[in-house]
């Protein structure tokens, strides 16, 4: 891809982002306490996006990178990646992961900055404004299927890393209309940080709270739509494994299996949710 080449537009497509469970895609590459983060982004969805979304020795940035897949993979395919998480948690975490991927020969290269994804413009140093290609990260929702369960002989499992922080400040532990007006205040910021034709890729699924199905895809849309972005494209990210002949192996937490036998041991059909939706924005280019 040559950089006159426009990036390919598809109105819908499938990415097979579950082929490798995800503690195999992780094995190695991310350190161990990185398992301790509640919703980590899959290294082959980052993978896939960058790789389609951006070009070797771009800028590439993740307002909430938590651990830093998106860094991680960058790096490893020689991109510059930028990270930014308010918790100094995952921001330690997130360099961590860094300077294993240098280790291992990563030719890209990650900087990870500490603070709030609703003020991007002040956290990013100015050199880099208006010179990245891709946005690329997921915002927290649907904490009740997240974290690591550990079983209990005689008293059933127990739940611990299913909180991103204690802190009222982040936007975990917002409500809907906060976390939508946080991500409406980041992706304001993105216009400045952005190049002209840039790339916000945003990979969000709808998820149930008191049994009610939100549409959280469908807000975040009506969001971009608001602060001058507009639809590029639109995918869905297949959280299975697709075999050979054509059946599939979720991927699953153990939680949002749960969630579902009870419902329907309730009465409730409800399904499973083994998709994440991919909303690729775009800025104005330049002819408009």
């Amino acid at each position: 891809m040559t950089p006159n080449t426009p990036f390919p537009r598809r109105a819908y497509s499938l990415i097979p982002a579950g082929q490798q469970h995800p503690r195999m895609q992780r094995a190695g590459r991310y350190t161990p306490a990185s398992m301790t983060h509640p919703a980590r982004m899959l290294p082959a969805l980052a993978r896939h996006l960058l790789t389609l979304y951006s070009r070797p020795g771009e800028i590439v940035l993740d307002p909430m990178c938590g651990i830093g897949t998106t860094l991680v993979e960058a790096a490893h395919l020689g991109r510059h990646g930028l990270g930014v998480d308010l918790e100094s948690r995952w921001v330690s975490l997130a360099r961590a992961n860094l300077h294993l991927a240098a280790s291992q020969g990563a030719t890209g290269t990650g900087q990870v900055f500490r603070g709030d994804a609703r003020r991007l413009a002040e956290i990013i140093p100015g050199d880099y404004h208006g010179r990245i290609g891709l946005l690329l990260t997921s915002p927290p929702y649907g904490q009740a299927t997240h974290g690591t369960i550990t079983a209990i002989p005689g008293s059933g499992v127990s739940k611990t890393d299913y909180r991103y922080s204690d802190s009222p400040a982040n936007l975990a532990n917002t409500d809907l209309e906060g976390l939508l007006d946080g991500v409406a205040a980041m992706l304001t910021a993105a216009h400045s940080l952005l190049r002209p034709g840039g790339i916000v890729a945003v990979a969000v699924r709808p998820y149930r709270h008191a049994g009610a199905l939100v549409d959280l895809p469908g807000a975040l849309l009506e969001v971009a739509a608001e602060v001058g972005l507009h639809l590029h494209a639109r995918a869905a990210a297949i959280l299975a494994a697709v075999r050979d002949d054509g059946t599939l192996t979720p991927r699953a937490t153990f939680f949002a299996l749960h969630n579902i036998r009870v419902a329907r041991a309730a009465g409730h059909p409800l399904h499973l949710i083994a998709h994440e939706d991919i909303l690729l924005l775009r800025t104005p280019s330049p002819a408009g």
